[in-house]
């Protein structure tokens, strides 16, 4: 093996032992701390009650959920020991002010028939690293490893485009409907006989691409690998591919909580599917942790499709390229990265698509259907140099008002795409009472001039101001349906998503606590996600005492000017001195 790929091989390894390390280190000072401080601190939930239990899904409630969980995130229920033998792991599946629910996965679940009150839920941690490490052995050790996987991740080698196949599937694409940019990346994918990148910008329809894709390579005969980092990206690429054409074979492997309200077929392993003996091509969507499993043991793919793949790590992308022959990656690397402890170095730090991308052998989709013609300019010129174009019938759509929003009239008016509330307070940190405040009045002026709920998101840096924004909400709009359709959530929940009406809770106004997270609060990649959710109406509520914040490094400084110039794009409103300019 090269000496090339033995130094990377090396790096990655490294990676993953520190990180793996790091987060056992983390864990255990976590667990150190008193009950009191972990749930103060959203560490831990106290109180829980077993409410429901439908096979591998466990729904608790309690008094109330102050977490910083998140979706995916593995948690352990106890009785006062984390450590302890009688403890039952799962998955966060969902979880609101008062209730949570888990897909269980190992421990001891019959504990909950016999205790069902006074649980405590930790975040824990499942160690995959020998997963990881054994997945990096083969690649070295392996033909397909050694000839296609290292030299392409390492720069080595490129892919070359079959122009027969080239030209079938263009054609094939534009009678379907799509639009230049979508048919160029298309045809690319489906011709290159390695790999092939699509970035996908806001709103350009990439899991439109992908299941179009993933269709004619089915029809094709292709045994085709949809995965990613999450299960809800997974699931929201194959029901997309089963909207196209039911008829298409295509199931889930993993497990049933997993997949709720999915379209197609979802089963335990790959055993228990219909293609087991399969001799035509179908689509087989799982993570790739499912790959190095029982679940998907020894199964072969000709193609791999990476959703989301700018959120994930070389390690990971390795462990999912094992299975298939040629690759394909899908993803926007200005939007979310890969989730990393703060100490990892670049490598890890750098999704497989920000990797690959600029080697020649990507596409970048260039029509929005999401942004109208105000809202896309600032992140069209800040994050992909000005290719960013909305399409005809999204340039010119302005927010449909269909009744008098009362005296937020100002703020909501359809002639002002992007607007900033500047409140102006100060010191608040993680949660900001007055920004809640008018969040929900926004909230309600929007439902009274008849914006239905579902097309309104709200997105906080914080859980806990999205916690505070709930609470109110409940006070003052007891109709739980109402609750249910509209979205209050932090960034990583929004990512993939667009709504009508997006209010963006800036919360922070403490410079000393701002300028210790300015690599988190600051990160043009959330920026950039937060933003570009909105079809026709963007409100930034908060304080405009942020903007200066004087981080210690250059990037951290840039970033605060970044947000500074979206601001000056804006409209505003100088709520605090009650004069609006």
């Amino acid at each position: 093996m090269s000496p090339d790929y033995q130094i990377l091989l090396q790096r990655l390894k490294t990676f993953i032992q520190r990180e793996f390390k790091s987060q056992r280190q983390h864990l255990e000072k976590q667990w150190s701390l008193p009950l009191a401080q972990r749930v103060r601190q959203g560490y831990a939930i106290e109180g829980l009650r077993v409410k429901n239990i439908k096979g591998e899904l466990l729904q608790l409630e309690c008094q109330i959920n102050d977490s910083r969980f998140r979706e995916g995130d593995l948690l352990v229920l106890h009785r006062g020991d984390p450590q302890g033998p009688d403890t039952i792991q799962g998955f966060l599946n969902y979880d609101d002010e008062t209730s949570i629910d888990m897909i269980v996965t190992d421990g001891k679940p019959f504990l909950l028939q016999e205790y069902a009150d006074d649980w405590i839920a930790d975040e824990t941690m499942l160690d995959l690293s020998s997963m990881f490490l054994d997945a990096l052995a083969q690649v070295g050790d392996t033909l397909r490893g050694r000839k296609f996987i290292l030299p392409l991740i390492n720069g080595n080698l490129a892919p070359n485009i079959d122009y027969a196949r080239y030209e079938r599937s263009w054609e094939s694409a534009q009678a379907e409907g799509l639009n230049d940019t979508q048919c160029e990346a298309l045809a690319n994918a489906y011709a290159s006989d390695l790999a092939y990148l699509i970035q996908g910008p806001p709103g350009t329809g990439k899991t439109y691409v992908l299941a179009h894709l993933a269709r004619l390579l089915v029809e094709d005969g292709y045994r085709v690998l949809v995965t990613a980092l999450t299960h809800r990206a997974i699931n929201n690429a194959l029901d997309k591919i089963w909207a196209l054409d039911s008829a298409l074979p295509v199931c889930k492997i993993g497990q049933q909580g997993a997949a709720r309200d999915l379209l197609p077929p979802n089963y335990l392993n790959f055993a228990e599917s219909d293609f087991t003996y399969a001799e035509h091509g179908y689509i087989v969507g799982a993570t790739p942790f499912a790959t190095r499993s029982q679940r998907l043991a020894n199964v072969e793919f000709d193609v791999v499709i990476f959703d989301e793949a700018s959120q994930i790590t070389l390690p990971l992308a390795i462990m999912g390229m094992l299975a298939g022959e040629r690759y394909v990656f899908i993803g926007d690397d200005r939007q979310l990265p890969p989730v990393v402890s703060s100490g990892a170095t670049e490598i890890g730090r750098t999704s497989i698509f920000g990797y690959l991308n600029g080697r020649g052998y990507e596409t970048i989709l260039e029509i929005t259907y999401r942004l109208n013609d105000r809202l896309n300019e600032w992140p069209s010129r800040t994050f992909y140099e000005s290719r960013l174009k909305p399409a005809p019938e999204a340039a010119s759509r302005r927010l449909d008002l269909r009744g008098d929003p009362g005296k937020w009239g100002f703020a909501l008016s359809p002639e002002q795409p992007a607007v900033f509330l500047d409140l102006g307070h100060r010191n608040a940190s993680t949660r900001c009472r007055p920004e809640a405040e008018v969040v929900v009045e926004l909230i309600q002026s929007l439902l009274h001039a008849r914006v239905h709920p579902t097309q309104i998101g709200v997105v906080a840096p914080f859980r806990a101001q999205g916690r505070a924004i709930r609470k109110l909400l409940r006070k003052v709009m007891p109709s739980e349906e109402v609750l249910k359709e509209l979205v209050v959530d932090t960034v990583e929940r929004m990512q993939g998503q667009e709504r009508e009406v997006v209010i963006i809770s800036m919360t922070t106004s403490n410079l000393a606590f701002v300028e210790r997270l300015a690599h988190f609060y600051f990160q043009p990649e959330r920026l950039n996600v937060s933003i570009t959710r909105a079809r026709t109406k963007l409100i930034l509520v908060g304080s405009s005492r942020v903007l200066k914040a004087q981080p210690q490094d250059s990037a951290g400084q840039e970033w605060v000017n970044l947000l500074k110039g979206l601001l000056l794009q804006c409209k505003t409103f100088n709520i605090s001195q009650g004069q609006w300019y």
